[in-house]
């Protein structure tokens, strides 16, 4: 009798806990008191892409791109070397290929004893370097994994509930944005480089002073097919995006830069928003850290009344003169941009740079309609499984399968609130698991009642047949339940999105069965049976 009551304990706070959990989905939560509301679950289940609409992208990670990096790097570093060196050597890079010329024995030695992995190409006067194939395998696959992480932490952050970021294939993410109704802001956030780079100005140049000030947007490549052969082999001329605020007139400003990059947003810490006072306009403040500070102060001190050009994907956004050595590694990033455009490029900035562009190649909005008609099909094909097995149990098993259809309800209350418990994500294919899961909720009865129907037929009392059935079909329901669990976790594992939504909801769903089956029903046959003796059992 004490275990009986454990039991009834047992099953009366599994329901109340999972009531608790899955009251936020409830229109009942709004009515909470405060202190219940701030203190409780206040979550519960998300609804997926499929059933509350929203935004599904699918980018393309320009592998080929980060192994260029790569090897520019690499090109800027040998040039390096070689020049500390005195070798006298000229440093090209075409490609992937790194061509030095002349080729002595110097160069060569120079070079084997700073990368001593990359691949020499056969060449008679110059010599030609490059990444070896694994070596650009790995450079490729690094950098999905790592563009992963960037998206994550930029969806993180911009505050998007319930975000599905997963890698496809070898080169290809997917974002599902439930509920966000911005994709052209969700598309410039994900899909920024955010290469941050600070190069300086070379106004010393010539050509610098035959630039025009302004271009219209679009003149870009006949200013850069004019000047082509004029520009020097160290610089490059990139553009700044003007907005006249009082006219909303925007033009281009071309800028001669030296290609050397003096900083870069790697040794970032923080970035933020501000406010200048003087103009009331948003800004962004970034902060180094102590290696980043340190290279800052040098090339502010070493550059005085220079200009230096902060440089984000190409895109000049300030180029202000160094009026004296800056310590502390803190700068500002300064345009023509909204507080909301303020707010996303410090988002990218402190999420990190991507290693390598992204291409969006699908951008799917799903509209709500679509989720209310799935949501009102998932529920009439939920009720209409438990009306008919309610009705088949209490007409083949009678009173015992009222008692299987009580446990079938207890089984449903309790996988919605373990998935409210969970936070899990609700999709079109986690509604089939539930309703699949209603189905197998009254599997374990049925070989259980069977078992009793023997006992009985061999002249048992109904408490020795309920005991003995029980006893009888317990490996056999478990052995069934392990396998599910079983395929439940490989789909999880190996499947994305929809089908690990299905393999939770299964999962839980068997797990739950186990319990209701094995504990639920048989506290109510021992209640029954404790209460009084029972001559005829209704089955």
């Amino acid at each position: 009798m004490k275990n009986l009551r454990w039991k009834v304990a047992l099953i009366i706070s599994t329901v109340i806990l999972a009531i608790v959990f899955f009251l936020p989905n409830t229109p009942a939560f709004k009515y909470m008191p405060q202190w219940w509301q701030g203190n409780m679950p206040n979550r519960g289940i998300s609804l997926g892409l499929d059933l509350q609409g929203g935004i599904y992208l699918l980018f393309e990670v320009e592998g080929d791109k980060a192994v260029a990096i790569t090897t520019d790097r690499i090109a800027q570093r040998l040039k390096d070397i070689l020049e500390k060196g005195n070798l006298g050597a000229e440093v090209r890079v075409e490609g992937t290929k790194i061509r030095i010329s002349p080729n002595t024995l110097e160069i060569r030695k120079a070079i084997e004893e700073a990368y001593a992995n990359l691949e020499v190409v056969p060449s008679d006067n110059e010599l030609i370097v490059q990444l070896s194939p694994e070596e650009a395998k790995k450079i490729r696959n690094n950098a999905t994994d790592q563009a992963l992480e960037t998206i994550r932490n930029r969806v993180d952050q911009f505050g998007v509930a319930e975000p599905v970021i997963h890698r496809q294939d070898e080169n290809e993410i997917v974002v599902q944005l439930p509920g966000y109704k911005e994709p052209k802001r969700a598309v410039e956030l994900i899909g920024k480089t955010a290469q941050l780079q600070f190069m300086l100005v070379d106004d010393d140049s010539p050509i610098a002073a035959e630039l025009p000030s302004r271009i219209r947007p679009g003149e870009e490549k006949e200013v850069l097919e004019k000047f082509k052969d004029k520009i020097p082999p160290d610089d490059v001329i990139l553009f700044q995006r003007v907005e006249i605020k009082e006219t909303g007139e925007v033009y281009k400003r071309p800028f001669l830069l030296k290609k050397k990059v003096l900083l870069s947003g790697d040794l970032l810490t923080e970035a933020r928003v501000a406010i200048d006072q003087r103009f009331n306009e948003p800004y962004v403040s970034i902060t180094f850290n102590s290696t980043g500070a340190k290279i800052f102060e040098e090339v502010t001190g070493k550059y005085v009344k220079k200009r230096l050009a902060i440089i984000l994907d190409d895109n000049v956004y300030s180029a202000p003169v160094i009026q004296d050595r800056i310590s502390g590694g803190s700068a500002q990033i300064t345009g023509s941009f909204s507080l909301a455009e303020a707010k996303d490029l410090a988002i990218v900035l402190k999420a990190g740079a991507l290693p390598a562009p992204v291409k969006l190649i699908q951008n799917v909005t799903v509209g709500p309609s679509l989720g209310r008609d799935s949501i009102d099909a998932g529920k009439k094909a939920g009720v209409m499984a438990v009306l008919l097995v309610v009705v088949f149990m209490a007409f083949y098993y009678k009173v015992s399968g009222l008692i299987a259809d009580l446990a079938m309800v207890l089984n449903v209350i309790l996988l919605l609130g373990a998935m409210a418990a969970l936070n899990a994500t609700l999709t079109l294919p986690g509604m089939a698991g539930i309703v699949l899961a209603i189905g197998m909720a009254v599997d374990s009865n049925v070989l259980m009642f069977e078992r009793m129907r023997e006992e009985l037929r061999a002249g048992k009392t109904p408490r020795a047949a309920v005991d003995s059935g029980y006893d009888k079909a317990f490996i056999t329901i478990v052995d069934a339940h392990i396998t599910t669990l079983i395929t439940a976790a490989v789909l999880y594992q190996f499947g994305t999105g929809p089908i690990k939504g299905f393999a939770v909801t299964l999962f839980l769903g068997v797990l739950i069965n186990l319990f209701t089956a094995l504990v639920g029903t048989k506290t109510v046959f021992d209640l029954i049976n404790s209460r009084k003796e029972v001559r005829k059992l209704s089955i």
